[in-house]
C-alpha cells in the first residue's frame, strides 16, 4: 500500500494512520468488488495499520431501496467481507447506519462543502442529466459530502478506493482543508488516496470497454462471488477475447481491452504482475490460457463463495459481529464528533 509513515515532514503527522473505506450494500457483490477493494482490505489489515471497513447503508438509500432487500444486501455484504478473510478481531467492521455520528458530521459538512464543489462530481452528472436532476435525492447530490464525513469521522489518513471514487477523495481533501482554515484549527487530516493494484478496475467479460457491473442484464459478463465453481469457470472459458496470441509485454494490449482484462485478472489473482504473467503465457492462444484462468478463478473464488453461503444461513452471526465492529468504530467516532461540535460553536451538555 501508500507509504503511511507519519514523519514531521508530512501533513498527517500528529495523526495516528488509520484506513478507512467502505462498499454500498447495493447486492450482487462480483470479481471486480473483490479484486478492486475486499482483497485489498484484507492485505492492509495485516501491514499494522488499524482498519475500518464499513457496509455504507445509508449511501445506498440516496436512490430506492427495498428495504428486506437492503437489509439482505447488508448480511451479504458482511458476508463477503468475512469470507474474504477480513477478520473482526483485526479490522472493525461495521454499517454505517449503526453509528449516528456518520449522519452528524455529514450535515456539518453540508455546511462546509460549496454547491460548486458538488455539481463538478462527475458521478453526479453521470447519473443526472437535465430533468433527471430535478428528480434525484438530495441524499444523491451529498452523497460526496457524506463520505467525507465517513472517512473524517475517524482520522482515516488513508482510503483504498478505485480510479472512479478519487475524486471523492480530493473532495475530502477540500472539506478537511476548508475546515480546518476556516476554524483556525489542525483537526482533520488530509487523507490520502490509496490507488493500486493489478486490477482495480475490473472490465466485463463481454466488453473489456465496460466496468463489470452487477446491473449489466448479461450474467455472463460478471463472475459474482456467490456463482459456484462449475459457475466461475464456465463463465471464463466463455469470456470475450480475439484471436491474437497473447504478446511479452503488457504494452501491446493498449488495443486489446478484452485480453488486456484478463490478463489483469490472472495477474491479481495470482498476485504476479502483469509482465510476469505475459512472460508466462507470451505466444499462447487463448484456447490455453482461459482454461489456466478458470482454475486459479476457481482455486481463489470457490472457498468465499463456500463461506458466504454458510453465513447467510447464520444471520445472528453476522448481526452480533456488525454489533461489536459499530460499539468499537463508536468509541473512536464520537470524541472526535463531539469535539467537532465544540470547535463549531454548539452548546452541549456533558450528559
Amino acid at each position: 500500500m501508500a507509504d503511511t509513515s507519519t514523519g514531521a515532514a508530512t501533513p498527517n503527522a500528529k495523526f495516528k494512520p488509520r484506513v478507512f473505506s467502505g462498499i454500498q450494500p447495493s447486492g450482487g457483490l462480483t470479481l471486480g468488488n473483490y479484486l478492486g477493494a475486499i482483497k485489498r482490505f484484507v492485505e492492509m489489515q495485516d501491514q499494522g495499520i488499524e482498519t475500518i471497513y464499513c457496509m455504507v447503508d445509508m449511501h445506498a438509500i440516496t436512490v430506492w431501496q427495498d428495504p428486506d432487500a437492503l437489509k439482505r444486501q447488508t448480511r451479504e455484504l458482511a458476508a463477503g467481507y468475512l469470507a474474504a478473510g477480513l477478520d473482526p478481531k483485526k479490522s472493525i467492521l461495521f454499517n454505517q447506519s449503526q453509528v449516528s455520528a456518520h449522519a452528524e458530521l455529514g450535515w456539518v459538512f453540508n455546511c462546509v462543502a460549496r454547491m460548486g464543489w458538488m455539481n463538478r462530481m462527475t458521478q453526479w452528472k453521470d447519473k443526472t442529466s437535465g430533468k433527471d436532476a430535478e428528480k434525484a435525492s438530495l441524499g444523491l447530490f451529498a452523497y460526496p459530502s457524506l463520505m467525507a464525513a465517513d472517512i473524517l469521522l475517524y482520522h482515516a489518513t488513508h482510503v483504498p478506493v478505485g480510479e472512479d471514487q478519487k475524486q471523492h477523495v480530493e473532495l475530502t481533501r477540500d472539506i478537511a482543508t476548508k475546515f480546518n482554515h476556516d476554524y483556525k484549527v489542525d483537526f482533520f487530516p488530509i487523507t490520502e488516496p490509496v490507488i493500486e493494484g493489478a486490477a482495480t478496475r475490473v472490465m466485463s467479460l463481454r466488453d473489456g470497454t465496460k466496468k463489470m457491473s452487477k446491473s449489466d442484464p448479461s450474467d455472463a459478463s460478471r463472475i459474482n462471488l456467490t456463482d459456484d465453481a462449475d459457475t466461475i469457470s464456465k463463465k471464463i472459458r466463455k469470456a470475450k477475447t480475439d484471436a491474437e496470441p497473447l504478446p511479452d509485454s503488457f504494452d501491446a494490449l493498449a488495443d486489446r481491452p478484452e485480453a488486456k482484462n484478463l490478463v489483469n485478472i490472472y495477474a491479481a489473482l495470482a498476485g504476479m504482475t502483469k509482465d510476469a504473467v505475459l512472460a508466462e503465457y507470451a505466444g499462447q492462444g487463448f484456447g490455453a490460457f482461459k482454461p489456466k484462468l478458470a482454475d486459479l478463478a476457481v482455486e481463489s473464488l470457490s472457498p468465499i463463495s463456500t463461506e458466504m453461503a454458510r453465513l447467510m444461513q447464520a444471520p445472528d452471526e453476522i448481526d452480533a459481529i456488525l454489533g461489536q465492529g459499530a460499539d468499537r468504530a463508536d468509541a473512536i467516532a464520537r470524541p472526535i464528533m463531539e469535539r467537532t461540535y465544540d470547535i463549531v460553536g454548539m452548546v452541549r451538555s456533558r450528559r
